[in-house]
């Protein structure tokens, strides 16, 4: 079987054609070495793939004869992917939360002021 449809009938992409891009873009490697959208598949097979800054990571016990469901994905790979990749993604949206909330608007004069506090006129020239 070739790797993007795999990839597309163990429900890591929505579409086949989401699998080949990213393929296409070297987010896929097979045994250590990039691959190619027509690269067989086959058991045992280690699959490292790139996706929303997560390396997941699978081996391959069984090929499905077509998509499979949600709960039936595990009879066909084994997920390898460690727990750290996991909570990075979680700090990684920790740190970007930000002042206001998305869709609140512009900021109010109050909201300006409070800014000019924290960035006073003194501490911006003394770093210069």
């Amino acid at each position: 079987m070739r790797i993007d449809k795999y990839l597309w009938c163990v429900r890591y992409f929505k579409t086949r054609g989401l699998a080949a891009d990213a393929i296409k873009k070297g987010h896929v490697s097979v045994n250590g070495q990039v691959a190619k959208a027509s690269r067989e598949v086959f058991a045992t097979d280690k699959i490292i793939l790139r996706k929303d800054q997560i390396n997941y990571e699978m081996q391959v016990l069984d090929l499905p004869p077509n998509r499979v469901g949600a709960k039936l994905v595990d009879i066909y790979r084994k997920d390898t992917t460690p727990k750290e990749a996991f909570e990075h993604l979680e700090m990684l949206k920790l740190t970007k939360e930000y002042y206001r909330a998305k869709g609140t608007g512009r900021p109010t004069k109050k909201d300006r002021r409070d800014l000019d506090d924290y960035v006073s006129d003194e501490d911006f020239y003394d770093e210069i």
